[in-house]
């Protein structure tokens, strides 16, 4: 209660695009990706959405975030891998780490000697991200060295698109390349690569996908955007005033008036991860009317200017459209410069939430 705006979460949204995903990678099966809290909207719900729609397989980026899900019972994969010291807890938790370099490799598996027993874990290849994943070398040393094969369990071979939110990049096609012929060394492991953007490239989609941004609704890939939106913000006008021409708004007065002005105060400011950096750009919609954001986005607050809004929409309290059907996660991100994904998981939990389509939490919607 008493929030500065409402953030409505549609779980049947989600389910709806998880079954996108499904239809559109299958044989494959698709995995969520719930790091960062979900997404921002809360791991446990959104894993209790994506099983009720089949999803056996869980990726989050660091091991804290496993802990939540492990009653869910299925594997929860550690995308980042394992920093050194975390090896007990995490086999203790029942999670399962993507090894990342030979180093995270040989100590998971000197814990499995310790223990007498193989332990589960996804072996991650870098295909030319330079970011996650083992070298060449780094795989040229764990295939000669026993002991991987003897105390690793794998489930999958992994790697990570870089470029797969634009399909004509050439480095898809590269990176395919790359990992099939890596992949043709570990004969009859499970494979993954692609991810939101890679679900919608025109090839085939190996074993398993990982499903991420699309799931949430932004948009997977340049052109328009096939999933269903998850998120709407909507907030509400705290303060009215009108302002001579050349008036100052908001802390520097990087904004000054062109003309005589009616300016709509909005309780939503960067602390509720409204960025910043839509000072003096962007905008919110009121009644269908765009209103442009002009100074400073302040810590609880930022300004817009409303004069060309029709009256009898301005007034304490009128609803003021942040995220919905005039601008998407995407668009708010254009204007501030950055992408959805930063958007979405920014998203304040001083916000009130609403959750609709609450069917997609208990019931399976698989045909």
């Amino acid at each position: 209660m008493g929030a500065g705006a409402k953030l409505t979460i549609d779980w049947g949204a989600l389910a709806a695009n998880y079954r996108l995903l499904r239809h559109t990678v299958a044989p494959a099966q698709v995995g969520g990706v719930v790091k960062a809290d979900g997404y921002g909207l809360g791991s446990a719900l959104v894993a209790d959405v994506l099983l009720a729609q089949g999803c056996r397989h869980l990726f989050v980026a660091l091991l804290c975030e496993a802990q939540p899900l492990m009653a869910k019972g299925v594997p929860v994969y550690v995308l980042n891998g394992l920093l050194p010291g975390q090896e007990a807890e995490c086999e203790a938790l029942g999670a399962i780490p993507v090894l990342n370099s030979l180093d995270q490799a040989r100590r998971w598996a000197d814990l499995a000697r310790a223990l007498g027993r193989p332990l589960p874990a996804i072996l991650q290849i870098d295909t030319g991200m330079s970011r996650m994943g083992m070298e060449a070398a780094e795989i040229d040393a764990y295939l000669a060295d026993p002991a991987m094969a003897q105390w690793l369990d794998l489930g999958f071979l992994i790697s990570h698109l870089a470029c797969a939110d634009e399909p004509e990049h050439p480095a898809n096609a590269d990176q395919a390349a790359r990992f099939r012929t890596i992949a043709e060394r570990f004969p009859g492991l499970p494979r993954a690569l692609d991810n939101s953007g890679g679900c919608f490239l025109e090839r085939g989609h190996f074993d398993l996908v990982r499903g991420g941004i699309a799931l949430y609704g932004g948009a997977p890939k340049v052109g328009p955007n096939p999933m269903r939106p998850v998120v709407a913000l909507e907030s509400a006008i705290a303060q009215l005033r009108k302002v001579p021409k050349g008036a100052g708004v908001g802390y520097g007065m990087s904004f000054h008036t062109a003309r005589e002005s009616t300016i709509a105060t909005i309780p939503v400011g960067y602390a509720d991860g409204w960025p910043r950096s839509l000072s003096n750009r962007g905008a919110a919609w009121i009644a269908g009317h765009r209103a442009p954001i002009i100074g400073r986005v302040s810590m609880d607050s930022f300004t817009l200017d409303v004069t060309d809004v029709p009256g009898e929409h301005l007034y304490p309290g009128a609803p003021v459209e942040l995220i919905g059907p005039h601008q998407t996660i995407d668009d708010v991100a254009a204007d501030a410069g950055t992408i959805s994904y930063e958007i979405l998981t920014q998203l304040s939990r001083r916000h009130e939430r609403q959750y609709i389509g609450a069917a997609a939490l208990s019931e399976s919607l698989v045909p």
